[in-house]
Formats: C-alpha cells, sequence, structure tokens
C-alpha cells in the first residue's frame, strides 16, 4: 500500500487497523475540547509523528493514523479528514481552516476494475509555513512547496510550487509572494 502498488482494500488485517483508528478517532473526538492534555497525548497515539504543541480541533478523522506526520507547531481547524493510506508529510508551522480533506487513495475509472476493491495510494507533501483555507481538498501524489497559501474552497490536483498563493477548481497559481 505504502509503495503504491494494487492492494486489497477490503483485506482483513488492512480492515482490523482501520477499525482500531476509528475507535482511538472517537475516543479523541469525545474528549473534552479543555483538556489539552488528554488531547494531546491522544494524537500521538494516532498520528505517526505529531509534538507537543499538535493542535487539532475536534472532530478529526484519518485511515491509519500512523502515515500521518505533522511537523512542528501544526493547527488544524474542525474536521480535519486524512485518508492516510500512503504517507501524508505536513511540515512546520502549517495552518488548516475548517473542512480540509487530505486524500491518498486512488480508485480507478473503469467500474468494473473499481469494483474489485483493489486500490493504490500517492503520498501528499505540504511544506513548511503553508495556510490551507477552508473547505480545501488536496487529492493523491500532490505536493505543496514551502510558503504557500490555499484559498479557500479549492481542489489541489496537481502539485503547487514554493512561495505562492493557488486557488480555483482545480486550483491554479494567481500569485507568488
Amino acid at each position: 500500500m505504502l509503495s503504491g502498488e494494487l492492494y486489497d482494500a477490503c483485506d482483513a488485517e488492512l480492515l482490523v487497523e482501520l477499525n482500531a483508528v476509528k475507535v482511538l478517532c472517537q475516543q479523541y473526538n469525545n474528549l473534552l475540547p479543555t483538556d489539552f492534555a488528554a488531547r494531546n497525548a491522544m494524537l500521538k497515539r494516532i498520528l505517526g509523528q505529531a509534538d507537543d504543541d499538535t493542535f487539532i480541533n475536534q472532530p478529526f478523522y484519518c485511515d491509519y493514523g500512523k502515515h500521518i506526520r505533522l511537523g512542528k507547531r501544526f493547527f488544524a481547524n474542525f474536521h480535519l479528514t486524512v485518508l492516510d493510506e500512503a504517507y501524508v508529510t505536513i511540515g512546520d508551522d502549517c495552518f488548516l481552516g475548517p473542512n480540509v480533506s487530505i486524500y491518498t487513495a486512488c480508485h480507478s475509472t473503469n467500474p468494473v476494475e473499481r469494483n474489485t476493491r483493489l486500490e493504490w495510494a500517492k503520498p501528499v507533501t505540504i511544506g513548511h509555513n503553508v495556510w490551507i483555507g477552508g473547505d480545501v481538498t488536496i487529492l493523491p501524489g500532490v505536493t505543496i512547496g514551502d510558503n504557500c497559501t490555499i484559498g479557500a474552497g479549492s481542489v489541489v490536483t496537481r502539485d503547487i510550487p514554493a512561495n505562492s498563493i493557488a486557488a480555483g477548481n482545480p486550483a491554479r497559481v494567481i500569485r507568488t509572494v
């Protein structure tokens, strides 16, 4: 799965992992919003990398969690969803608005192939000092460079170079900084 090869999304071992993380996410989402220590401890159980300053407003959803690597001082607002069948790597000092979705899982556009439940995954990488506005969707295989801003409501379908402001559907660079 992590190598980008085809895998069976209904594999029994994968389903056990997915369901275990769903339980942890439910527990995280049910913690008191003011219990910062318990929230941070739970995020460290769920995520592959997080620090003492990682802050994700509840609710938060992910598939495996362990494939998500967050840099220092990460902040995400309400309803962050990360489908981390491949690695999702986010740099230091990144801010995500509400309802951001990051997807790594890929499915065939051929319905016969898609119905086999075979899929593949592509990693997502987000650099340092990135601000992603609310309701942004980031698709599999995308890299967003350092110092970028992604406008609210954008759908990021391809790489965004460093020092760019991008917006739209599909997102395109509208200015450099």
